[in-house]
């Protein structure tokens, strides 16, 4: 265990009031840093419709074989989806302190098929491994063990988002915490993207010896995901300028406090992408095919990034659902977003929060 180391208003108004059909996926073009748009790749289709309502506070989507698991932020449930759009809860992770943007946030499913969470606890955000028992229908937490303690926690920039990687490793997105200094401090795993072995232990291969830390810089990352060729993409909140999206390299440094946005400075990386952080708030991200879905939260909107063009964006939903907290692959060639409206931040309405999800075309 490593410790410390654009819809019809008639249509939007039809969702808000939970009745009627889910907004369509009609899109419009972004402006990237360099003013180009694009509108190419999986594009959502049709109506889209919710796989269940009434969630509270969910923070992070994830399937367990064919079991979609949600976590709740505030109380510490996991839930599990069941087919016929209802819930029921798979266990609560009793150490959760909630508080601001803290609580309990990303889950993840390793290869081997145990479950991940990252948590806000007394004794700083938590990531912990557990075995789950059961059935779809029947699914329960079993055995738990602390494979990351005492990361840096505080009332924001939690971080909060793990995904396995490509090459099996978890990857840990941990926020400044508030203490911005932090992510340019090797020393500290704040304002971090960690990477380590299922149990908490250091790859070899990492790019500061001894250290679970891939890159560094960062403000408040909560998206993570790779290209099929295996390039590492991040979503970063900023702070008053830009919000990022980034192309993670081992040991790179992304500039956070030092700079915000693209900068040109040799010692940092720069964004491939930029946004007002009024228009954005990226936060899950999810690759499908060659397009990159990102849930963004002030923003209010879905926003596609093909691949091999990651300058350029497409918005989908734009104010159809309000905040967007996370955006998975669903079954049966859909894509799944959750929306965060009753976090604190939202203008709940009747029905919040879902799980939506919206048809995708054949490749």
């Amino acid at each position: 265990m490593i410790k410390k180391p654009v819809v019809s208003l008639l249509v939007a108004a039809l969702v808000l009031s939970g009745c009627g059909p889910l907004a369509g996926g009609e899109p419009s073009a972004s402006s990237s840093p360099t003013g180009a748009t694009d509108d190419t790749g999986y594009r959502p289709l049709g109506d889209a419709s919710a796989v269940v309502s009434d969630l509270e506070a969910p923070w992070s989507v994830t399937f367990l074989d064919d079991a979609p698991l949600v976590s709740e932020r505030d109380s510490g449930r996991i839930l599990e989806i069941l087919p016929d759009g209802g819930t029921r809860t798979v266990g609560e992770q009793s150490d959760v302190r909630a508080g601001g943007e803290g609580g309990l946030l990303g889950l993840a499913v390793s290869p081997e098929g145990d479950l991940f969470s990252y948590a806000t606890t007394d004794n700083g955000n938590r990531v912990t491994r557990w075995t789950v028992t059961g059935e779809r229908g029947s699914l329960s937490l079993g055995e738990s063990h602390i494979i990351l303690d005492e990361l840096p926690s505080a009332g924001v920039h939690n971080g909060g988002r793990i995904k396995f990687g490509p090459d099996g490793m978890l990857y840990v997105a941990v926020g400044d915490a508030g203490e911005r200094n932090e992510a340019q401090d090797l020393e500290s795993m704040g304002g971090k993207i960690l990477r380590v072995m299922p149990d908490g232990s250091v790859p070899e291969d990492n790019p500061h010896e001894g250290s679970p830390v891939y890159s560094l810089g960062h403000r408040n990352v909560q998206g993570i995901d790779w290209a099929e060729d295996g390039t590492m993409f991040a979503t970063e909140f900023g702070a008053n300028t830009w919000d990022e999206l980034n192309v993670i390299e081992p040991g790179a440094n992304y500039g956070w406090p030092e700079v915000e946005g693209i900068a040109a400075r040799d010692e940092f990386v720069d964004p491939v992408q930029q946004w007002e952080t009024g228009e954005a708030s990226p936060s899950g991200m999810s690759r499908v095919g060659d397009t990159l879905y990102i849930a963004n939260l002030r923003g209010r909107v879905l926003r596609a990034v093909p691949v091999n063009s990651p300058d350029t964006s497409t918005e989908y939903f734009q104010d159809a659902y309000g905040r967007l907290r996370d955006a998975v692959p669903g079954p049966n060639g859909t894509l799944w977003f959750l929306t965060n409206n009753t976090d604190g931040r939202g203008q709940p309405q009747d029905g919040d929060d879902r799980l939506v999800e919206v048809e995708l075309p054949e490749p």
